[in-house]
């Protein structure tokens, strides 16, 4: 059967863990790259146990290639195409994978690729609700992460830990201000690309030392105001750390009060989960076991390797 066979998909290099999640499905990954890698179009160079079934090909030499279908991971990428594929690639099944909700009006921005053409594909049934896709088909494919067997959080360092890339470039909507109002009072450390930008930031962790990094801290903490569910969340809640965070977004679907962690919208009662877990070690190992077990459940590779594999299958068939 023709829906039994690897499937030779095109896409881009956007967010360096979500490939690698992404290349746990049963086909084959050719990423766009152009010279310099610059973001978006990187190759597969870095840390990362990139598998071999990805590849790297450049943009200008597409028009060589076969492929069975198109997976566009931006707007750049969206945007760029019809100067970049061939007649045929373009005629190619597509699906336009939403990493984010909408940049600007959080109700009313038409999606970019709201056509019936193609299946857009949000990562949270929030960016689904909030981005308006017209007619297109839509499914949601929810993270799924793949971490070391031998790393499980303890949590010995009484600190808090973010995670978060570039966080003062990208300013209010990432949370660099609740960051820097709440850094001291939740005696929190920041580590991410250029985070030693602002005060207490540590700097970039190579992403496969990065699970063992934050499995010391004894609970992560989310300040974004709107994103997607951050994959650092979901990796920080499989090590079996407990979550403190904005009420916002998906996380608010995710993250249950005094079970696997704390969420508010109230900054004073942030502070207070987040002194509550340094001053009590086993509060911290209850709520970190509830969020471990919740992202086994809902967030396993296993799962999210099937979504995509069926998809991709349905999409080519």
């Amino acid at each position: 059967m023709r829906n039994a066979r690897r499937l030779r998909v095109l896409t881009w290099h956007v967010h360096g863990n979500y490939l690698h999640y992404l290349s746990q499905t049963p086909h084959d990954f050719v990423v766009a790259t152009r010279p310099g890698n610059p973001p978006g179009y990187a190759g597969l160079g870095g840390h990362l146990p990139w598998g071999a079934n990805l590849s790297a090909v450049p943009e200008a030499a597409l028009h060589r290639e076969q492929f069975d279908c198109v997976l566009y991971q931006s707007a750049d990428h969206w945007r760029a195409r019809h100067s970049v594929l061939t007649p045929a690639q373009l005629r190619l099944p597509s699906i336009r994978l939403e990493h984010d909700p909408p940049p600007d009006n959080p109700t009313d921005t038409r999606h970019p690729a709201a056509d019936a053409a193609t299946v857009i594909v949000h990562v949270t049934h929030f960016n689904a609700l909030a981005w308006d896709n017209d007619i297109a088909p839509v499914r949601v494919i929810e993270h799924g992460v793949l971490l070391p067997d031998d790393v499980r959080w303890h949590g010995e360092l009484p600190r808090g830990l973010v995670v978060v890339n570039h966080l003062r470039q990208r300013g209010r909507r990432l949370g660099a201000d609740v960051y820097m109002r709440l850094r001291e009072p939740m005696a929190l450390d920041h580590v991410g690309m250029a985070a030693s930008e602002l005060p207490g930031g540590l700097g970039e962790i190579p992403n496969h030392e990065l699970p063992a990094f934050m499995a010391r801290y004894r609970y992560f903490f989310n300040p974004i105001r709107w994103t997607s569910l951050g994959l650092a969340v979901v990796e920080a809640m499989s090590l079996g750390m407990p979550i403190v965070g904005l009420a916002t977004t998906e996380l608010a679907s995710v993250i249950d009060r005094d079970v696997h962690g704390w969420i508010d919208s109230d900054e004073r009662r942030l502070v207070t989960a987040g002194r509550a877990l340094i001053d009590d070690p086993g509060l911290a190992a209850r709520w970190g076991a509830a969020a471990g077990r919740l992202a086994r459940e809902r967030f396993s590779i296993g799962r999210f390797a099937d979504d995509w594999d069926r998809l991709l299958k349905e999409v080519c068939a």
